[in-house]
């Protein structure tokens, strides 16, 4: 029999917004999920909780395209998930959305971050460092995909390179 592999200490999910549509005459921050995003959130909903990927808490850009994804996302898992709208994520750079995880409680287990391009593609490729298990993020961190980074400390410990990529899942590789 082989050892159990322990769970990490901490979890961060990174899920960019499902594909929006752009309607003529509308704010980028009003932008809703257009069709390809209304089925894929779902679907990455029902893998996150399949997979044991539950947050104790979402961040939630305050963007209608990231409320709307979390809103499909959310469907799909427990009802007891605490979320916060953290209008500081919308479009950030990665260096703001790591200032704001590096100020969750600890007593939060694992996070999900629920925004924007660039921002969560250079943020990821920040926290785990080099490695071939990043090529797929280099390339392209599209729309609805989930990042799984785990940690050994706490979230105000969170420093370049101090991640591990668990896995890096893209709506495409759900459908049937």
């Amino acid at each position: 029999m082989t050892p159990a592999t322990p769970l990490p200490r901490y979890r961060l999910l990174l899920l960019r917004h499902a594909k929006s549509a752009w309607p003529d005459g509308v704010d980028d921050h009003d932008r809703p999920l257009g069709g390809r995003g209304l089925k894929a959130a779902p679907l990455m909903g029902s893998f996150m909780a399949r997979e044991g990927l539950v947050p104790d808490l979402a961040l939630v850009s305050t963007a209608r395209r990231t409320q709307e994804t979390w809103a499909l996302v959310g469907a799909e898992l427990p009802d007891d998930i605490e979320r916060r709208d953290v209008g500081e994520i919308y479009e950030a750079a990665a260096e703001r959305i790591a200032a704001v995880i590096r100020g969750v409680d600890p007593v939060v287990r694992t996070l999900l971050v629920v925004g924007h391009n660039p921002g969560l593609q250079n943020l990821a490729l920040d926290l785990v460092g080099d490695g071939e298990s990043l090529t797929e993020i280099r390339e392209k961190f599209p729309t609805g995909a989930l990042a799984v980074i785990d940690f050994a400390e706490a979230w105000a410990s969170m420093t370049p390179g101090s991640g591990v990529l668990q896995r890096f899942v893209v709506p495409r590789s759900l459908q049937g």
